[in-house]
Order: structure tokens, then C-alpha cells, then sequence
């Protein structure tokens, strides 16, 4: 059996950015990983990095791609009544967002990872937790040459994202599940095309919802609020560019720049969040404790907040027997968790068109748009919760 400090399972930006803080303070880890290192490097995920989060990366030496090809942003428009009401993020906050996608910040915490000398085990199958209600869980799985491995630990962190084996590990009398599921779906496009605008747009239409992002200076990331049930084969690229077109229209110089689409996907919108976050010597972390509808750009930034948090709280434990920030861990978490989780659902529901509005709600959508595009303290609410909150 082999033996180590911290077992990490998942290779996502919460398990890559973990295994760098425990290994800064001497931390043994073992880091899992159930995919290759080239699906992980290469799925395209969110890409709106927090102002917390591109200082944390800087100040841990891990922001020199990020600085040179990130996007910097210093407002957002909120498009509406066929208008642009740009939210001046700098003016509003000092602080701006960064525009890098989550799949380069993967990227970069492996290539730190393996310039250490520290190995990430990939493809590794059947991963299993045991023991968690005891002072040595263990981890067990196949390799990518077939071998039966196991792993005691002192401590696990599910790193997993939400479909993976760590939250199912926790008995189901010791865990809650809150769980609220909208009515709409995103169809998510990648197009090999410059932007057509210097700034992201959340578009509010009667046809529904539509989001102009970008990847880098020469692709535009882009998406139409669907129902649920629609089919990426009734999609066809110049039908997606119409709807996008209609969406985004307003009175005044915009033109939509079309181009090549490069990749086609259609995701579900959900909140979740699992109480509490830890169970015995388990401790969980990003989407393997909580999901946002990526509206408000919440998810990877949360789970970098997450992982901020328990890095200290496991050197503590592990190194003098401490166990203040550990036991503080679930809740202290939580809290910023569920106000990611608030901000997230108010940005929802003030874009999208939900399929059983009437007129009344209708005027109340538009009534809270108009509001926050003219009010500074509204605007200003909107602001710092979108750049990111103080970590502390």
C-alpha cells in the first residue's frame, strides 16, 4: 500500500491549485486524475477570472501566460431595450476581470506541477474512497497500465467536479443536497472569429437570453438561451448566427462578425450546493461541492476561493495537530458559496426569459434592468459581487 499526506482527486483547477499550496509548504500529495492530461488541457470551460483570482495566481508566481495573453476588462454592457448600458466595473469597484479561459489555467498548473517534480497520475479508473470516518482513508483505483493501486492518506480532497466519486462518498444521512434547476438550457458555441465587441455583453431579449464572450483576440465564445429539450442537430451554424444576430441587435453601430464554428454544445442550467463540505477526513471543493448557472462566472472562481481556504486549513491539521481551520472549513465556505449562489440566480432571472412569464413579469425584468443600468448603488451592487469579493 502506498502512503501519502493529502490524496487529491481530480486534476481540475481546484485539485491542480490545491496540490500547488500544499506543495509550497511542504505537503506530500498524491494528485488523480480520472481523464488524460490532454482532454483536461483542452475542455473548453469558463473563462471570466475574478479579480481575487488573477491576484492569487500572481502572487503565487503562476499569472505569466495569464498577463501576457489574458483579456483585460474593465466593464461589461448589460443590452436591453436595444441599447448598450455599459456596468463600469474600474469606475464602480477599482477593480476589473480578466478574460482567460479555465482550460489555460489548467494549462498552467500542470506545467508548474510537473516542473517541481511532482507527477500527476491520469487516466486512473475505478477511484474509490474508503475509511473517510477514520484517521487513515484510503484510495483506491486502476492505473492507466491496469494495476490495482491503493493509497492511504491522512486526508482526501474531492476535487472531482459534480459528476465525480467524492460528494457520493459521504453517507447519505450525513449530507444535504440543496437543488434548484432552471427552465432553460445555454447552446454554447466557440467561433473562430474576432470579437464584435471590446467587452462582454449579457443580452436581454423578448426572444430570450444571449451572451457575446471571448476566448482570445481572434475567437468569440457565444451563447443562446434554448429549452432544455432542443437538439444540437436542429442547430444548424447559419440558423445559431440568426438567433445571435436577433438577440444582440440594437439601435445603433453593431455588427455581429460571423465565423467557422469550431464547437457546439448545449448545457443544462443548475444550482447545487452539498452541506456541509467535509465529512471525517474528507474534504470537498469546487463543483464537487457546489454548482452555478455560469451566468454571474462564479464556478472556477469559486473553487479557487475554495481551495485558498483549505490549503492552510490542511498544513495546520497535518503539521500541528491543529484543528481550528479545518473544523471552520464547510462553513466559512459556504458562506461565500451562497452568495455566489444569490448573485448567480439574480443574474438568471433578470436575463432570461423564463417559458411561462406573462406581460407582469415581463415589465418586472425590464424594471430591474433599467434600475441597475441607472442607479450607482445598484450598479455598484452588481460590480464588486461580479469582479469577486474579498477572499476574507
Amino acid at each position: 500500500m502506498e502512503r501519502t499526506q493529502v490524496g487529491i482527486v481530480g486534476a481540475g483547477p481546484a485539485g491542480l491549485l490545491l496540490a500547488h499550496l500544499l506543495h509550497a509548504e511542504g505537503i506530500d500529495v498524491v494528485l488523480l486524475e480520472a481523464r488524460s492530461r490532454d482532454y483536461v488541457e483542452n475542455r473548453v470551460r469558463a473563462g471570466v477570472c475574478e479579480h481575487t483570482t488573477v491576484a492569487l495566481l500572481r502572487d503565487l508566481g503562476l499569472a505569466d501566460r495569464l498577463d501576457r495573453e489574458g483579456l483585460p476588462h474593465g466593464g461589461f454592457s448589460l443590452r436591453f431595450d436595444r441599447a448598450d448600458h455599459r456596468i463600469d466595473l474600474a469606475a464602480l469597484t477599482g477593480r476589473s476581470i480578466t478574460v482567460y479561459g479555465q482550460q489555460e489555467i489548467v494549462k498552467d498548473l500542470i506545467a508548474a506541477r510537473l516542473a517541481t517534480g511532482q507527477a500527476i497520475e491520469f487516466e486512473a479508473a475505478d477511484v474509490a474512497l474508503h475509511d473517510l470516518d477514520t484517521e487513515a482513508p484510503r484510495i483506491t483505483w486502476t492505473d492507466r497500465d491496469g494495476r490495482a493501486r491503493e493509497l492511504r492518506c491522512d486526508v482526501i480532497a474531492g476535487c472531482d467536479g459534480f459528476h465525480g466519486v467524492s460528494r457520493p462518498a459521504i453517507p447519505a444521512g450525513a449530507r444535504t443536497f440543496y437543488d434548484h434547476t432552471y427552465p432553460f438550457a445555454w447552446l454554447g458555441v466557440l467561433a473562430k472569429t474576432p470579437p464584435s465587441h471590446e467587452e462582454l455583453i449579457y443580452a436581454r431579449h423578448e426572444r430570450g437570453f444571449a451572451l457575446h464572450s471571448m476566448r482570445s483576440p481572434d475567437v468569440t465564445r457565444l451563447y443562446l438561451q434554448v429549452d432544455p429539450a432542443e437538439r444540437l442537430e436542429d442547430w444548424s451554424d447559419a440558423r445559431i448566427w440568426d438567433e445571435l444576430a436577433a438577440r444582440l441587435s440594437v439601435d445603433g453601430d453593431f455588427t455581429l462578425r460571423e465565423g467557422p464554428l469550431l464547437e457546439k454544445s448545449i448545457t443544462p442550467m443548475r444550482s447545487f450546493v452539498t452541506e456541509p463540505m467535509r465529512y471525517g477526513r474528507l474534504f470537498l471543493a469546487g463543483d464537487a461541492a457546489h454548482i452555478v448557472p455560469p451566468t454571474g462566472a462564479k464556478g472556477m472562481n469559486l473553487a479557487v476561493a475554495d481551495v485558498r481556504r483549505l490549503a492552510p486549513a490542511l498544513v495546520a491539521l497535518l503539521d500541528k495537530n491543529d484543528t481550528q481551520l479545518a473544523d471552520g472549513y464547510a462553513e466559512q465556505c459556504l458562506r461565500r458559496v451562497w452568495r455566489a449562489e444569490h448573485f448567480s440566480y439574480y443574474m438568471t432571472t433578470m436575463l432570461h426569459r423564463a417559458p411561462d412569464a406573462d406581460p407582469f413579469a415581463d415589465r418586472l425584468q425590464l424594471s430591474q434592468l433599467r434600475y441597475t443600468a441607472s442607479s450607482t448603488a445598484a450598479a455598484t451592487s452588481l460590480a464588486e459581487n461580479y469582479v469577486g469579493l474579498p477572499f476574507d
